[in-house]
Formats: structure tokens, sequence, C-alpha cells
């Protein structure tokens, strides 16, 4: 039951790559130098912020905004990370996900996001429909509604944002394009059946090399394919 609403959960997944991205945005506060106070404590995280360069006593370090991009029928995603999550932000980043997308066989043709300033603006339904991309929305309250980004939104946080002690927001900047690539290509997905979301691609590189982590050879990977 969803604890929301008290409805029975109603479960969709789309029948090709392509067919619906999930956008949204995830807010991680900044880490100074020296680590931040979940893993040194607050004492000594309050230390580090007051020492980071730029910033005065006490400060509030800002945040980081990460614009991720979920495929609903393979869960493959694209992220990046900005100082902010205004609509020129988001519709840069939604410019360069449909490319990337793109050199992988997917052609987006929907799109499904909050209702949130970014994706609100005459900005992003222009660039949509110059992308040709047909919008949707949740229903207003509802994130629920988007819920695959939802989920990803923690296992983000627990494979890369929170996962070990970092030394400054470079350093944990620097470290999300290796967890992006485990994700895809690597870490096995429940409702994938234990396979990574980039075997639901087809003709993709990599698309077969997390077999090889089962000690198989290349002969045969050629041998036995993945099915559909």
């Amino acid at each position: 039951m969803d604890r929301a609403t008290g409805e029975p959960v109603r479960r969709y997944e789309h029948d090709h790559p392509g067919d619906l991205l999930h956008v949204d945005v995830k807010k991680f506060g900044n880490i100074p130098d020296g680590g931040g106070w979940r893993f040194v404590g607050r004492a000594h995280g309050g230390k580090n912020r007051a020492a980071t360069p730029g910033k005065p006593r006490n400060p509030n370090m800002g945040h980081a905004f990460v614009h991720a991009v979920i495929d609903d029928h393979s869960r493959l995603a694209y992220a990046e990370i900005h100082d902010d999550e205004t609509a020129v932000t988001a519709t840069a980043v939604l410019r360069r996900a449909v490319a990337w997308f793109t050199t992988r066989g997917v052609t987006i043709r929907r799109a499904l996001s909050i209702i949130g300033s970014p994706y609100v603006s005459h900005l992003w339904r222009d660039t949509c429909a110059e992308l040709s991309i047909k919008l949707s929305r949740t229903r207003p309250r509802l994130p629920q509604t988007n819920g695959k980004i939802e989920r990803f939104h923690p296992t983000m946080a627990d494979g890369w944002g929170y996962a070990r002690c970092y030394t400054s927001k470079t350093d944990r900047r620097q470290a999300l394009p290796a967890w992006l690539h485990e994700y895809n290509h690597h870490r096995p997905h429940t409702t994938r059946r234990s396979k990574p979301p980039v075997s639901r691609l087809i003709n993709v590189s990599d698309q077969y090399i997390w077999f090889c982590d089962l000690g198989m050879s290349m002969r045969r990977l050629n041998t036995y394919p993945l099915h559909y």
C-alpha cells in the first residue's frame, strides 16, 4: 500500500529504452576541507568548516545539486553536479543527457519531472519541444509518482554521496563518474534480475563486461549472450 494515499501501489515499466526519462535534482551539503561531521564528528567538522578557505567563521558550506536522469526501462542513469537548480542548468543537463543516451542507441521520447521551478519554466518547455520530447509531470505533492528516480536518490547517497570520508567537496565531486559507471555497468539491479542496467540495451559497448567479474571467458560471452 502507498503510505501517502492508502491506495495499492501500481508499478509500471515502459517497453523500450527512451520511452520515458525520469528527471530530478538531489541536494547534498558541501563538504569542508578535512571532512564533514558525518565522519569526523560535529566538533571537528565545525572546525573544518571554519578553516575552509573563502568561508567566514561558522560558515554555511552551501550545497551541491545533483541533476539526475534515469531511463524508465533500463534504469540507466546519467547525472551531473552543479551549484544551482535553475532552469538554465536543468535544460543544459537535459541536452547533454539526451546526447549521452543517443550515443548508446537510445532515442528519448518523453520526460517525467516533479512540479519544480526548473521544470515548469518556459525554457524547459521549449527545450523539450526542440528535442521532440513529450513533457509529463508528477501529481501535486506526490513525488512517488516519479518513484524510480526517488529510489535512485538513496542508492546514490549510500553508494557515492556518503560512502566514505571525503576530504573536500572536490574530492566527492570527482568520485561521481566512477560510481555512475559502476552503477550502470557492474552493480546488480534487483529489478533487472541482478543484472546491471546496461544489460537492457542492445549492441552497446561494454554491456557484457560485467560478466568478466564472474570469471567467464570472452569465448563464453559470445556463446551465451543475454536474452530479453
